[in-house]
């Protein structure tokens, strides 16, 4: 097993976990929304998808307004699954491994 290539699967899955639950969040809102708050599966996916929306917003300029921030931390998410996956193909490649 090649430590590198599991290393970039396992944290590819956490941020398709992340960027799966700031989509069903963003599903909830259009559904419910000013009620979103009181939906319980709201409120767990929302709990899901925290640490990546507060790193986005430490990160990014206080320009940014915080309703935004989630959905600029989809689209980071969503590019850095794209790298990852090509990190991992290229990995794969090196190796003469089908990943």
């Amino acid at each position: 097993m090649h430590l590198d290539i599991f290393l970039i699967g396992a944290l590819r899955a956490v941020v398709e976990v992340a960027g799966f639950a700031l989509l069903g969040q963003g599903a909830l809102t259009l559904m419910t929304g000013a009620r979103r708050h009181d939906n319980l599966v709201y409120r767990v996916l929302e709990s899901i998808s925290r640490p990546a929306v507060r790193l986005v917003r430490n990160l990014a300029p206080r320009r940014i307004l915080d309703p935004h921030i989630p959905m600029l931390a989809f689209f980071l998410l969503f590019w850095m699954w794209i790298l990852l996956a090509l990190g991992k193909r290229y990995l794969c490649g090196l190796r003469g491994l089908v990943c």
